[in-house]
């Protein structure tokens, strides 16, 4: 404070001392039994903060804001600290507000309004600034990775208060990776690792790292590396027809897929070169026969390859004669009908069976009953039934 500001602030302490003591004589009322009233504020970094002191009560008694090193900043309308970031909002005798603009770190801390009766009365609000992180950056990524490779991406950002909070994403999916603290005075540093073992599903793949942080609410930062993985093709062979036949329009294509793009494919039949390149057409990935014949018969090999590997599809010909087929299905349609018949006999069978055995059943019963009266058990029953019948069937030849 230079010795013009400490004029200053000397003149307006006595002026507040003898208003204590006309105050204490009862010729200032109100003014004791009063307290300043505050709020903590929280600013982002950069931002502006602004620190008011009320009071609800108070008859012509000063009010003063101080920083945490306890020099004044305003004392009534009357700025005592020459810093061009602190300006003046408000004062009267019921309010004090001041503004300090692109608010630093060094800023926060304990602020003090006080009101100077006797005793002065004072009141503390805490000034809490926030760091702002730094976007983020991701390192450890080769371009282009193997498929089989491991890599570790690590993402890393600076500055924030408190620490940041690191969130990783394949995508639109979100993925765990390993968070690390570390404080450099007031700010911290984070970084967080993600450990990936790739393959060619990852080829194309976005890999982002999103910084989340209080003072990030509506514009949060974030950094996004795309994957580049190469890897050997794969080979497939897609045939236009199901059954094949003389005549008819054959084409073969051969989807093959690898990074680099193995380009062009070769075709082979049987181990060799193809025989007929009037009839069979090379496209690019196609091999298209424009009419059909038994000849074509045989086993046709795709091959893809790269610097890092080759790979074949194959796929079997065998071309049929319509004719041969329109037999084929006559002989079907013949089966078919001798598999109906069989089926049909079969279920008469079973139901003639069942008929016989149940009318069996029914005349056990009735031998039973007719026995039943004089007998002292079923087996019994069954015995003497018997027995009548047998003197039936005698009574009935003496008759004849």
């Amino acid at each position: 404070m230079n010795l013009k500001n400490r004029l200053i602030f000397t003149l307006y302490t006595i002026h507040g001392i003898l208003l204590k003591v006309m105050a204490s004589k009862g010729r200032v009322q109100g003014a004791s039994g009063q307290y300043p009233l505050v709020q903590n504020v929280t600013v982002t970094q950069g931002g502006t903060a602004n620190l008011t002191c009320r009071v609800e009560y108070n008859d012509n008694t000063s009010l003063q804001w101080s920083n945490p090193a306890q020099q004044t900043l305003f004392f009534g309308d009357k700025k005592a600290l020459r810093d061009n970031r602190i300006e003046l909002v408000h004062a009267s005798w019921s309010e004090l507000t001041i503004s300090i603009s692109d608010v630093s770190l060094s800023d926060e801390g304990m602020y003090t309004c006080s009101l100077f009766t006797m005793p002065v009365r004072t009141a503390r609000a805490y000034l809490t600034v926030l760091g702002v992180p730094e976007k983020p950056e991701i390192n450890g990524l080769k371009k282009p990775a193997v498929e089989g490779d491991y890599i570790t991406l690590t993402c890393i950002t600076q500055g924030s208060k408190p620490a940041a909070d690191l969130r990783w994403f394949r995508d639109e999916k979100e993925v765990k990776g390993a968070k690390e603290v570390n404080a450099e005075g007031k700010t911290f540093t984070v970084q967080s690792s993600l450990q990936l073992h790739v393959d060619r599903n990852d080829d194309g793949v976005a890999y982002t790292c999103r910084v989340d942080h209080v003072a990030l609410v509506q514009t949060p930062q974030q950094a996004t590396e795309v994957l580049e993985v190469q890897y050997a093709p794969r080979v497939e062979i897609i045939h236009s027809l199901e059954v094949p036949q003389e005549g008819q329009y054959l084409k073969l294509e051969c989807l093959s897929k690898g990074n680099p793009s193995p380009d062009p494919v070769m075709w082979t039949k049987d181990g060799g070169e193809l025989p007929d390149l009037e009839r069979m057409i090379v496209d690019g990935r196609e091999l298209t026969f424009t009419s059909l014949n038994k000849t074509d018969n045989g086993t046709y090999r795709c091959e893809a390859s790269n610097h890092l590997g080759r790979s074949s599809a194959e796929y079997v010909l065998y071309v049929y004669d319509p004719n041969a087929l329109g037999q084929h299905g006559t002989d079907h349609a013949l089966i078919g009908g001798v598999v109906a018949v069989v089926v049909f006999v079969t279920l008469c069978l079973i139901i003639v069976l069942g008929r016989y055995l149940a009318r069996h059943k029914g005349t056990y019963l009735t031998n039973e009953a007719k026995g039943a009266d004089d007998a002292p058990d079923a087996d019994t029953a069954i015995i003497n039934a018997e027995g009548n019948h047998a003197h039936a069937e005698e009574k009935k030849e003496y008759f004849i």
